[in-house]
């Protein structure tokens, strides 16, 4: 009796303490995702209304103006144009990530040649430098280049490697087992055949990881539109955002409208990253 009444008051005080875990859970989750639910809130009513509810996020007047309004753009330009080129740039520097980091992750895990430990401290160091020391270097290199004005400084040096994305698949190669290169060899392969046909097919999980992270950042990328794109018409939308506001006015509607759009494809790609990645693991496990 004693022991059943023991096990029932285990049992109460395991449930108390799983309620209050989710209860605190949910709170802090909530604390977490209101600024972004009080954006959407906010996309969907009139300039008059958001800053004198600011603790509602239920619209007393719903509208799609500032939808319609945000979608028209300026400068006789669309947010469809700005979509674009985000969509162009982000696209672009990805495949360069995913392509610079297989092949250079390749060479460094599985490779032996003349200068390696050299190359690698080297690619180490670039990663420990803050993007503001190489800021204003890189700018007098890409304007002598005649890149400036141009989508080049955002999407070229992608196809260079990336110090983290090396780092990463190529830790990620080092667990693959040795075996498999030696029988790939002595059925007559070369190493570019290793790396297709072996070493590539088992790296897409950390490949899809980088060209997600390459994706998102490139789709905020908000610094390197601003110092190298002057033209409206290759404005990214993290740029074409900040010009809705003035000194004089600021179309907060419209605003929130279009950062609302903004995140859509950041959330789909979120999604399908999981699902693509289990879907690798659950097929690398087969056979």
């Amino acid at each position: 009796m004693a022991q059943a009444m023991r096990y029932r008051s285990v049992r109460r005080t395991r449930r108390v303490h799983a309620i209050v875990y989710h209860v605190l859970v949910i709170a802090f989750g909530f604390g977490m995702l209101y600024p972004l639910l009080w954006m959407i809130a906010a996309s969907f009513k009139p300039n008059t209304e958001i800053f004198t509810s600011v603790s509602s996020l239920i619209p007393n007047t719903f509208t799609l103006e500032n939808y319609t309004t945000g979608w028209r753009g300026f400068s006789g330009l669309s947010f469809a144009v700005f979509f674009k080129n985000s969509f162009v740039i982000s696209i672009l520097a990805t495949i360069g990530s995913v392509f610079s980091a297989a092949v250079v992750a390749f060479g460094f895990a599985r490779l032996r040649f003349k200068g390696r430990k050299i190359w690698f401290t080297l690619m180490i160091l670039t990663m420990m430098l803050p993007s503001q020391v190489m800021m204003i270097p890189q700018f007098v290199l890409y304007n002598k280049l005649g890149w400036v004005g141009s989508i080049l400084p955002l999407t070229v040096p992608h196809f260079f490697g990336g110090g983290f994305n090396i780092f990463m698949v190529m830790q990620f190669i080092r667990g693959i087992p040795r075996d498999l290169d030696e029988a790939a060899v002595i059925d007559g392969c070369s190493w570019y055949m290793i790396f297709l046909r072996i070493i590539l097919p088992l790296i897409v999980p950390p490949l899809v990881t980088v060209a997600v992270l390459t994706f998102i950042n490139c789709w905020g990328d908000f610094m390197g539109a601003l110092l190298y794109l002057n033209t409206p018409r290759l404005y990214t939308v993290a740029y074409a955002l900040k010009l809705f506001s003035d000194a004089s006015y600021t179309d907060f509607g419209a605003t929130f409208a279009m950062s609302v759009l903004s995140l859509v494809p950041i959330l789909i790609l979120f999604f399908f990253q999981r699902q693509l990645v289990e879907g690798i693991s659950t097929q690398g496990l087969k056979g």
